[in-house]
């Protein structure tokens, strides 16, 4: 405390950014200040604060700043931080989802329709997010039935092209075979636009009209399709909100806190109708309500594209001009930040703060039940084998192959007990002939641990603990390895999968963990996560290979048509279960071609 005491005593008046490290130098809080002097010194005084908060104020061994020019240049170098650090008492949104979207890009002469679930600021329109319900397969397959315009992301060139299975069954207008003029395909295009738009009453009525066409036909199957469609467009009809602008984009931010856990819920409104909403239960050591809202909003739009309005607590009044420069630089678009008092906007907030509260009462257990198994599982860990820090960054190491073929590694990443999938490395074996575990496992450890001291340390940072899949036996091989190459401060273990008994390098003897033990339960799974990581990589490997193989044993599919079947399914097994419409829809893949080859694999089966 003395060092922190000091260093108190130092704080400039200027913004910035302000670190909070343990005694094992870990980040464990990031925060943003308008004058640092102020907003550090809050945390050391002996003012009342949310239990959250002295959990956090224990732990800090020592701090570090960034100054920085403004406020908002300290916001955006704080989210870039949290993004790096993933700091224990930050706001995390790890379980987050990414919703898919519709995207067509207006600018091309004969635009294609398709799905996307990362919104890029590349001038292209973007329709959702679909969630609540709503299928983005049944929108694109309106767009087509309806519109006829292309889904796939074929090449047009001054060669025509052959049509594929859309143009026949009346599903595209085959601008690829140059069979529509850019005129009739921009006219279809523009109606379906202005569906996405909201505006569905087109599409109803010309659904309608297939529906009865279909029953005329005594086709009841695809009768009862259009029906399916026609509805589910009657639902998002009947989301309208009739008292809101059907221009109207706008989020519903909404947060609750019991000063120990917290709770966001997103309500997302699109041209005015209510897609849905997701709620998020948070873990965080923020000193109020504005503090946490705001770390929420810029890490929740770090990779998605915010709307024209997002309605959130009052509590952010003082944050609205920050925030909105944050939006305006980052994606040059003007958002606007609404704290609704009356109308159908409080309303709507009204129901984000219920939604909020709710999921906060019933996430506690699960919340705490989530620590059990995750920081409280490492901490124990510590204790169980003596280890000399705690664990925050655990690596593990697995390898796979068939008779020493498509020899691959993987390394899996724990943070806090809870798997970071951004950090997965995989590794192609390059200098170990035939099946030897043993080697390879050397290979890639020392590839990985070149990296430590290097530019690309950035991406590999230093593991606090490294866990290997094998006995004594692997645990001395790996051991070599730091020996020779010098690492050190890192600790090395290894989990033996039959008795799961723990090897260590400061006893002889095993460890067995209580198999009910918490402790042992995240060491299995970790182990479990790098041999399905490794076993995914290899099959992805083995089946590209294979299939290359494979496919030249059909008649008709020379290197360009297998290498497109290859881009589009990926796998032996995708092609297998593919049906001859989907076979079709592949670039330079017609109906009888399509046949053939479900034919070759049927016999084969």
């Amino acid at each position: 405390m003395d060092v922190i005491k000091e260093k108190l005593k130092l704080l400039p008046d200027n913004p910035g950014v302000y670190i909070m490290l343990d005694k094992y130098s870990n980040v464990i809080y990031v925060g943003k200040a308008r004058v640092l002097k102020n907003r550090v010194r809050q945390y050391f005084h002996s003012s009342p604060k949310p239990d959250k908060v002295m959990r956090m104020v224990e732990n800090i061994a020592d701090f570090n700043y960034i100054i920085t020019k403004s406020e908002r240049d300290a916001l955006a170098l704080e989210n870039n931080l949290i993004k790096k650090y993933k700091p224990k008492y930050n706001i995390l949104l790890k379980d987050d989802k990414t919703y898919p979207y519709i995207k067509v890009d207006l600018r091309e002469k004969f635009p294609a329709f398709y799905v996307t679930r990362k919104v890029k600021k590349d001038g292209a329109r973007y329709y959702g997010p679909y969630m609540g319900g709503v299928s983005y397969k049944d929108i694109l397959e309106i767009l087509q039935l309806t519109f006829k315009v292309r889904l796939c992301h074929t090449a047009i060139s001054d060669a025509a092209k052959r049509e594929c299975l859309n143009f026949h069954i009346g599903r595209c207008l085959a601008p690829c075979a140059h069979k529509c003029t850019r005129e009739e395909y921009s006219a279809c295009v523009k109606r379906a636009v202005n569906f996405l738009d909201g505006n569905y009453k087109d599409g109803e009525e010309l659904l309608k009209e297939k529906m009865l066409a279909a029953a005329a036909g005594e086709n009841f199957e695809l009768a009862l399709d259009y029906r399916n469609k026609i509805e589910m467009l009657s639902k998002l009809e009947a989301r309208r909100i009739t008292s809101l602008s059907n221009f109207l984009d706008a989020d519903i931010i909404a947060y609750t806190t019991n000063n120990l856990y917290s709770a966001v819920n997103v309500l997302i409104t699109r041209k005015g109708v209510m897609q849905g909403g997701t709620s998020y239960a948070l873990e965080d050591a923020h000193s109020s309500d504005a503090e946490a809202l705001s770390q929420f909003i810029t890490q929740y739009y770090s990779d998605r594209l915010p709307p024209s309005e997002i309605i959130t607590e009052g509590c952010l009044e003082g944050e609205r001009e920050l925030l909105e420069a944050f939006f305006k630089e980052k994606y040059e678009k003007a958002v606007k930040l609404t704290f609704a008092k009356q109308g159908v906007k409080a309303q709507l907030l009204s129901m984000a703060q219920e939604n909020a509260r709710e999921y906060l009462e019933k996430s506690i257990d699960r919340i705490r039940h989530k620590d059990d198994m995750t920081v409280n599982a490492c901490r124990r860990l510590r204790q169980l084998l003596g280890l000399r820090c705690y664990p925050r960054r655990m690596e593990c190491y697995d390898i796979s192959n068939i008779s020493g073929v498509d020899k691959v590694g993987s390394m899996v990443v724990f943070i806090d007990g809870e798997a970071d999938r951004n950090s997965y490395r995989r590794f192609r074996i390059k200098t170990v002939e035939g099946a030897n575990d043993f080697a390879s496992l050397q290979e890639v450890l020392t590839r990985r641990l070149k990296k430590l001291g290097t530019e690309e340390e950035e991406r590999f940072a230093k593991p606090d603990l490294i866990i290997i899949d094998g006995g004594k036996g692997q645990l001395s091989a790996i051991h070599k390895i730091f020996e020779d190459m010098g690492i050190s401060g890192i600790e090395l273990i290894s989990l033996a999968k039959r008795e799961e008994e723990v090897f260590t390098l400061g006893s002889e003897e095993s460890i067995k963990i209580d198999r009910r033990d918490f402790a042992l339960k995240m060491l299995q799974r970790i182990r479990d996560e790098a041999h399905r990581f490794a076993i995914t990589y290899f099959r992805n490997l083995h089946s590209k290979r294979n299939l290359e193989s494979v496919l030249t044993q059909i008649e008709g599919v020379g290197k360009k048509k297998r290498m497109a079947l290859l881009e589009r399914f990926g796998t032996i097994d995708r092609i297998m279960s593919a049906s001859e419409d989907e076979l079709a829809k592949t670039e330079g893949i017609g109906s009888m071609l399509a046949k053939n080859i479900k034919e070759f694999f049927e016999e084969k089966l």
